[in-house]
């Protein structure tokens, strides 16, 4: 006689999933991360997380999906304010640290690199790129990306002071007035000056 089947909680298993694989990645990278090692972190087998996800590039692009929608979905006139509040303040720094060591740990693999640039850099240029009138203001929101994960990286992954100890309040205030500059539209100037 068997004992009573017990159902898994599928919600439950797909988190655990995607926080094995967002621990991973950010420790090794996506190269070197294995299905098998996020499987087992997350307590059920290899074959359930193909249900889930398919294959591990779906599996990243999940991940990558899940750490940014939040962000993203609010209104793109406070974007800015968002994306530095969850660089900067340490509410959540663990996870902000792990984002952005898996971003440095898998850009070198081209598969990965692929993700990150189509769902991550596409979907914040595109949405920053609006709030500008500028005739190049992708480029501009293009710029304005980089420079926020280099900031993310300097003062979260590498602990470049000051930028690190620096006041969060002081430093969002510095990047707002720095990066509304960036978007606004210039009249051209005279070349012969």
């Amino acid at each position: 006689m068997s004992g009573p089947t017990r159902r898994r909680d599928a919600g439950a298993t797909r988190a655990a999933l995607l926080e094995a694989a967002a621990g991973l990645f950010a420790e090794q990278g996506y190269e070197r991360t294995t299905v098998r090692e996020v499987a087992a972190r997350a307590g059920v087998n290899q074959a359930l997380l193909f249900r889930y996800f398919g294959s591990k590039e779906e599996l990243f692009a999940e991940v990558l999906a899940v750490q940014s929608d939040e962000l993203l979905a609010g209104p793109v006139e406070t974007l800015l304010e968002r994306v530095l509040a969850d660089l900067l303040w340490d509410a959540d720094a663990d996870r902000v640290r792990q984002s952005l060591r898996a971003l440095l740990r898998s850009v070198g693999h081209a598969g990965a690199a692929e993700l990150l640039r189509d769902r991550l850099g596409t979907a914040y240029v595109r949405r920053l790129a609006t709030l500008s009138d500028a005739p190049d203001a992708e480029l501009r929101a293009d710029l304005l990306v980089a420079w926020l994960l280099g900031i993310g990286l300097l003062r979260s992954v590498v602990g470049k002071q000051p930028l690190a100890g620096a006041d969060p309040a002081e430093v969002s205030a510095l990047v707002l007035r720095t990066a509304r500059h960036l978007l606004e539209e210039r009249p051209a100037t005279g070349s012969g000056d």
